[in-house]
């Protein structure tokens, strides 16, 4: 009877087995055929938006990407740097095989002579050393980072900074901002190579708008994106052809004619970005006795107006602001002269949370005024940037002098709290000249009173596109780069990033607003109960284990006892 018994259970786990081996094959099999990932973090951090599986299955050719994030670096830097691997092994399985990747440290490179080239050659690239203090073993150590990346295609290249964020943030922020943004900042390197862009991007003069050389680095970064066209508005018969519309700081007055183009390529789905200043104000007249600004009349605002916002012809001073150099005084014949407070520039580093200026740096404004919104129905209005909360407002004429930099600050003047100055409308917009005959001189007279869903921008400063302009060499310097402090703001991400959020239609930009959200440990507690959890950690799996085996032990000998 035993005997008939111990053949029964021998078949039944020989059978057991086989089972096993079949549905172990099985499962292979399911899982060679039928791709699928499951992340199970709660902020889904490794998760692909479809936008960017979509253009890397897209992918006819193979990517490289080199990157120079390697080394043995601090916690934070390791972070990221597990961040942007991770990512890339996404990116190569969605490629279907497109797509290649290396990490490279350029500390390795033994000869001195060829590591220096190196390193110049990647600075000229774009990929700028950062240099990393911390803490090996209780000593400060300095080593050279190399927070970027370079990615090629078919000849192509481009480089891409990985540390990116707000430098008002913490280190540790702005690593984690840094985190955010590595899916989006490689899949557009990767679309900026690999995909030729068709939309046509159109520059608008005409009306005093800045010129050409004063934009020069706004409408080269868009070219690696776009076609960019630039043309007078009085002269062209229509905007057709064109996606967006760019209104850098006109200064003289729109026709009928002129606004009309503009709101028939807006109601047929154009888009369109405003950079307008409401007040008449600059630095080349300000000179020794000072100025009034005073409104320019752009003929402009009833346009503004019907799409939901009104450009007040007022001026900001903040308390938050840039710096000017001023003489403040003489040794012997040599003038002295100190950076100085301007409250007239304004630093712009309060933002929404939209994808156009999440994580984004502080921006660089001069002589910014307010804006307001007012009832559009169907449109929807959203604030992106915003003054400090200690801000002034100045209705006109304004004086302005440069005796007002060197004035004590009295703080009790600057409580006019956040202004916005920058909105993002979306919807379908009802036209200016709804109800009424087209104007004089337009070829088109068939007036569209009903706009179809489109999106526009508007921005109350017209310098915030403007680069300045090397005097002894007549070179244009980089977009929001202040020449006196050596800093570089970030005007145009701000800039890229609401051209690429119009005409996104594939949504990439909205990968910027993803969000892992950072945990930190209690340090405090860390340190007072590491010995604990460090025996805790050590000791548990052995007991464990132990308790383990003896119960398995007893449930085995107590099973076959009986037999």
């Amino acid at each position: 009877m035993v005997a008939v018994q111990n053949k029964s259970r021998r078949g039944s786990d020989i059978l057991k087995f086989i089972c096993w081996i079949a549905g172990i094959i099985l499962l292979n099999v399911l899982a060679a055929n039928f791709f699928f990932r499951i992340d199970l973090t709660e902020d889904k951090r490794y998760t692909i938006a479809p936008v960017t599986k979509q253009m890397l299955g897209s992918l006819e050719n193979e990517v490289v990407v080199d990157v120079y994030l390697e080394g043995d670096f601090p916690a934070g830097f390791k972070r990221l740097q597990q961040s942007v691997r991770e990512t890339l092994d996404e990116f190569q399985i969605y490629s279907d095989g497109n797509l290649r990747f290396n990490f490279i440290d350029p500390n390795e490179i033994s000869d001195e002579q060829q590591r220096n080239e190196f390193i110049t050659n990647l600075a000229k690239k774009g990929i700028t050393p950062t240099n990393l203090r911390a803490t090996e073993d209780g000593k400060q150590v300095e080593r050279l980072v190399f927070p970027g990346a370079i990615v090629r295609y078919n000849g192509k290249e481009t480089a891409v900074n990985l540390l990116k964020g707000n430098l008002a943030a913490s280190p540790d922020e702005r690593l984690n901002q840094s985190v955010e943004g590595v899916e989006y900042e490689l899949a557009s390197a990767i679309r900026k190579v690999a995909f030729q862009g068709n939309k046509v991007i159109g520059y608008l003069t005409g009306q005093g708008e800045l010129e050409m050389q004063q934009v020069t680095d706004l409408l080269g970064s868009l070219q690696e994106y776009y076609r960019v066209a630039r043309g007078e508005l009085g002269e062209i018969p229509s905007l057709e052809g064109l996606d967006l519309i760019i209104v850098a700081k006109p200064t003289s007055q729109f026709t009928e004619a002129d606004k009309y183009k503009i709101d028939q390529f807006i109601m047929k789905g154009g888009k369109a970005v405003f950079f307008v200043d409401a007040l008449n104000a600059n630095m080349d007249s300000v000179g020794a006795g000072g100025m009034f600004a005073v409104p320019y009349n752009l003929n402009l605002e009833d346009l503004l107006f019907r799409y939901g916002v009104r450009l007040n012809p007022t001026m900001v001073m903040d308390l938050n602001s840039g710096f000017i150099p001023l003489v403040t005084g003489y040794a012997g014949d040599r003038p002295q002269t100190e950076m100085i407070n301007w409250r007239f520039y304004p630093l712009l580093n309060n933002f929404s949370q939209h994808p156009i200026t999440r994580n984004l740096d502080a921006v660089y404004t001069k002589f910014v005024g307010t804006i307001d919104t007012v009832k559009a129905e169907g449109v929807k209005k959203t604030p992106l940037v915003f003054t400090s909360p200690y801000s002034r407002i100045l209705e006109p004429p304004v004086p302005i002098t440069l005796e007002e930099a060197r004035m004590e600050v009295k703080p009790e003047l600057f409580q006019d709290g956040e202004q916005p100055v920058g909105y993002l409308l979306e919807g379908a917009f009802t036209s200016l000249f709804r109800n009424r005959l087209a104007p004089a001189g337009v070829q088109d007279t068939n007036v569209k009173e009903q706009g179809v869903p489109t999106k526009i921008a508007v921005f109350s400063d017209g310098d915030m596109v403007r680069n300045e302009i090397n005097s002894r060499t007549g070179q244009a310097y980089e977009l929001g780069f202040d020449r006196y402090n050596n800093i570089t703001f970030a005007n145009r991400d701000l800039a890229m990033n609401t051209i690429h959020y119009l005409l996104d239609s594939e949504g990439l930009i909205n990968v910027r607003s993803k969000e892992i959200v950072l945990r930190p440990l209690d340090k405090v507690r860390v340190r007072e109960e590491k010995t604990y959890w460090q025996l805790l950690n050590l000791a548990a799996p052995i007991v464990l284990l132990g308790l383990f085996g003896v119960s398995r032990y007893y449930l085995r000998k107590r099973k076959y006892e009986r037999f």
